[in-house]
């Protein structure tokens, strides 16, 4: 039952031909069995799960019916669960079990999903290897010397190996398509403000978007639709009406515009990621897609914006992190200085504290004009090249990633190549447009991702195209080995 997709599990769950409470007992005894390689979880929600599985075939009886109904999933660690630990990944959060779910935790619950638990993630979701979670790195299922991605490697690692067959991640600079790139699964980001972040703890909160990770881009339909709409708790959230994201993923790409554009094809990019991508182009022109060369000329500045904008929004999120009111504290605080400075210098790893110092520093007095103004214009010229960019293309088409999955540690000593891993993928975040990153091969035995990026709210069209293409190509049915 493990390798079932989401959608071939609603099936079987309408056919009868098991039960929620079957399917999972046998994924939690695969956890069991299978997670100490990986570290993919953080909590494992044993007894809250069965009972949710037995509600779920109990509604069923009743004659209810639903996608996912029943179906198993996990959220990624930054998603505030009702009496469940929400770590964050971080020493600092130690023992806080949130009062309340958050919008997606609570909409996914109430289309009858069962969360199986809590995934590992790079420590506030601040990372791009899930190597900085107070709980110990997550590694690739693919190659258990690599990482997986982050932030939502955790996500990314159990998914891939086929522990649950889908889960929530979020996306700040790429963190749910990078590691769907790294461990060969389909991973959306949705446009900023289609689903809420209300009950998502924030890292930066203009760019942080939650969005789902499975197999299929059928997988991520089905979960897209469950957390997609207005919700009033948060002001970030857009009240637009949700499509059908389902009902368009069969429609033919005829007349498809798809961009190319030349900035994502220079020195940096991995020859062989850069060939699979070709490759990926052909096969959508044989779907009857057009291709032409665009530019996105100020994406060479994204990185540095990005790096001020994130870590100054970072500093401001946060400091309510205290010692104070819930969490980690420090023993024996001399006075409410003392207690401040120790709980977070002891309850902050290293690179949460790197970006809380840059953007405090961007934030300060004397500064704010000269970097974190600077960055938000950068922005908008970011925003500017691509509503330029979709009055000529319907899609635009790249690398989700420079590089294949690097060896465990290999870029702990130089965060800079580790934050040039993102480069693809942040533009998307700093414009807010929604971006899907899709298996599209193997390199040395190790997946490579493609990214296709969408206008404002054209997840559907994202979806669409991701769907037509797996009908073409079985990328996405590759299992990593002992998984």
């Amino acid at each position: 039952m493990h390798q079932l997709t989401l959608a071939e599990i609603a099936r079987g769950l309408a056919d009868k031909r098991f039960s929620s409470v079957e399917l999972t007992t046998a994924l939690l005894a695969r956890i069991a069995q299978l997670d100490p390689q990986l570290n993919s979880f953080i909590t494992v929600t044993e007894e809250q799960a069965l009972a949710q599985a037995r509600a779920a075939d109990a509604r069923r009886a009743a004659g209810e019916d639903g996608a996912l109904l029943g179906a198993p999933i996990a959220h990624k660690d930054l998603f505030c669960t009702k009496d469940v630990l929400t770590s964050c990944g971080s020493k600092i959060l130690t023992g806080f079990k949130a009062p309340y779910d958050a919008t997606v935790v609570e909409k996914l619950a109430t289309a009858g999903s069962v969360s199986l638990g809590k995934l590992n993630m790079d420590e506030f979701a601040m990372g791009s290897a899930n190597e900085s979670s107070h709980y110990g790195p997550v590694k690739n299922p693919w190659d258990l010397t690599r990482v997986p991605g982050g932030s939502s490697g955790g996500s990314a690692a159990a998914v891939a190996a086929r522990l649950i067959p889908a889960a929530t991640g979020t996306d700040t600079g790429g963190s749910i398509r990078q590691p769907a790139a790294l461990t060969n699964l389909t991973g959306l980001k949705p446009t900023y403000g289609r689903v809420s972040r209300w009950g998502m703890i924030a890292y930066a909160s203009s760019l942080d978007q939650g969005g789902p990770l499975a197999r299929t881009a059928e997988d991520c339909a089905l979960i897209l639709q469950a957390i997609a709409g207005f919700d009033a708790k948060d002001s970030t959230c857009v009240d637009q009406p949700v499509d059908d994201y389902l009902a368009t993923l069969g429609q033919p790409l005829n007349g498809l515009r798809i961009g190319l554009p030349k900035e994502y094809f220079g020195a940096g990019l991995d020859a062989r990621i850069g060939e699979k991508v070709m490759a990926v182009v052909e096969e959508l022109k044989k779907l009857g897609a057009t291709v032409k060369q665009i530019s996105l000329p100020n994406m060479q500045h994204a990185i540095p914006a990005y790096y001020v904008i994130a870590p100054a929004e970072a500093s401001s999120n946060l400091s309510r992190f205290d010692g104070v009111r819930f969490g980690y504290r420090c023993e024996n605080p001399q006075n409410l200085e003392d207690l401040y400075k120790r709980s977070r210098a002891e309850g902050f790893g290293a690179e949460v504290k790197r970006r809380i110092m840059v953007g405090t520093y961007a934030l300060s007095a004397g500064y704010y004009d000269a970097y974190y103004l600077k960055a938000q214009k950068i922005r908008r010229l970011i925003k500017n090249d691509f509503v330029r960019a979709f009055e000529e293309v319907d899609l635009i088409l790249g690398p989700t990633t420079p590089n294949l999955a690097w060896k465990l540690g290999e870029k702990n000593d130089d965060p800079v190549a580790a934050y040039l891993e993102d480069i693809y993928t942040i533009t998307a975040n700093l414009a807010g447009v929604p971006g899907l990153s899709m298996p599209a091969g193997f390199v040395d035995g190790l997946p490579v991702g493609v990214q296709l990026l969408g206008n404002y709210f054209q997840e559907a069209r994202l979806l669409n195209v991701a769907h037509q293409y797996q009908q073409v190509s079985d990328w996405h049915t590759q299992a990593p080995s002992g998984f």
